[in-house]
């Protein structure tokens, strides 16, 4: 029995993207920026994908920008706003943002740009009070992860990207983990940028893509041909994104009964283990991704009993889920997530993820639950000192 329970890592292609994918492959290999009968064929398909897309978040299309993925969504906007300054200014990220934002504000702060992460509380929530008071008169950027993908907790982020509206700087939310899954609405939503990823969402690896609000400036990162718009240069890889938006308009479609399936399956295997003394939820149970699930075990020793440690062996029994620590020269680092979250070293070193998707039935949750018990009964049979935070 294989069950795949790691969702927020990559989705499996959807057949309908596949199908698409080699449709394009085989028929519309043109180059999008050629003038001939090939090239239109080509440009087409890739204009058909964009207004797929900015349907999925009720964008305009024009103001879709074709990346290969979130992580050069995010750097786009990052350095693409970083960019238009001759001198350092100041920029306003949360503690808990992928590696994808946190570190391009690393590397701003090395060229003498201030950076200010942002507290959150153990849930992983950012506190609008700590925004408000951090903005300053050179704030010219603020990026705040719309849904965390290693805990699940959703941020407030009309009232995040209000604030800074009033304020009069660039909002950024990465909106990987959450197109798809929760409706988004630009229209509504105060936000300038908004970054997305196609194997997020039922479509091909490579290819991601960023909102950005009409009359909001960015410098490219790239240099060359000047396509979408002369902000991502480099012919467009036109399989994937025609993948990309059949899933998208699919995902668009399917939004009001895949989400409401979801919380019901991620709340049931929340119950399922909601009787296991050594797992502690992490993140928001109520403001949280509709498909997450996400534990520490904060008795456990660090070192035979870790994040790492439950992944291989749920692998063993055919189940895929990840964890949260990452391991560096045969060192186990403790998340970064859950220590800004407040959590200790030890507890950091032992989260786990169980993300569902549109496959993930009943009994995959239930024998899910029940492996894991099992393993934990197996691995920690006596109980240690908590040392959570």
């Amino acid at each position: 029995m294989q069950i795949y329970l790691d969702y927020s890592a990559t989705t499996p292609t959807r057949p309908e993207a596949i199908a698409q994918m080699q449709q394009v492959l085989a028929e519309q290999w043109g180059n999008p920026s050629s003038l001939h009968t090939w090239g239109n064929r080509a440009a087409t398909i890739l204009e058909r994908s964009r207004m797929q897309i900015a349907m999925l978040i009720n964008a305009p299309a024009e103001s879709i920008v074709f990346t290969s993925g979130g992580t050069e969504s995010n750097n786009l906007a990052v350095m693409g706003i970083a960019h238009q300054y001759s001198a350092p200014q100041h920029m306003i990220i949360s503690s808990v943002e992928h590696s994808a934002i946190s570190e391009p504000a690393r590397l701003l702060e090395q060229w003498g740009w201030e950076i200010t992460r942002l507290p959150v509380n153990v849930l992983g929530q950012v506190n609008p009070a700590d925004l408000q008071a951090a903005l300053r008169s050179n704030t010219v950027l603020v990026s705040i992860i719309y849904g965390q993908s290693e805990v699940g907790t959703v941020q407030p982020i009309a009232q995040l990207g209000q604030i800074v509206r009033n304020h009069g700087a660039i909002f950024h939310t990465d909106a990987v983990q959450v197109a798809g899954r929760l409706p988004l609405d630009v229209q509504q939503l105060p936000i300038d940028l908004l970054s997305l990823s196609s194997h997020k969402l039922y479509g091909s690896q490579g290819t991601g893509a960023l909102y950005v609000r009409p009359g909001v400036e960015l410098v490219p990162i790239l240099g060359g041909g000047g396509q979408e718009g002369k902000l991502r240069s480099g012919t467009q890889a036109l399989p994937a994104i025609a993948s990309f938006g059949t899933a998208a308009e699919l995902s668009a479609q399917e939004l009001p009964t895949e989400t409401p399936r979801l919380i019901r399956l991620r709340d049931r295997l929340f119950d399922q283990l909601a009787d296991v003394p050594e797992l502690v939820t992490t993140g928001d149970r109520i403001h949280r991704l509709p498909h997450h699930v996400s534990f520490c075990l904060p008795d456990a020793d660090g070192e035979t009993l870790n994040g790492k440690v439950l992944v291989r062996q749920m692998n063993l029994a055919g189940i895929g889920i990840s964890a949260g620590a990452a391991c560096s020269s045969g060192t186990l680092k403790p998340s970064p997530i859950l220590l800004a979250m407040g959590y200790s070293d030890r507890a950091a070193k032992s989260g786990i993820r169980l993300t569902l998707g549109r496959y993930t039935t009943e009994e995959d949750i239930d024998w899910s639950a029940i492996v894991l018990k099992q393993i934990l009964a197996r691995l920690q049979p006596q109980k240690q000192p908590c040392e959570c935070f």
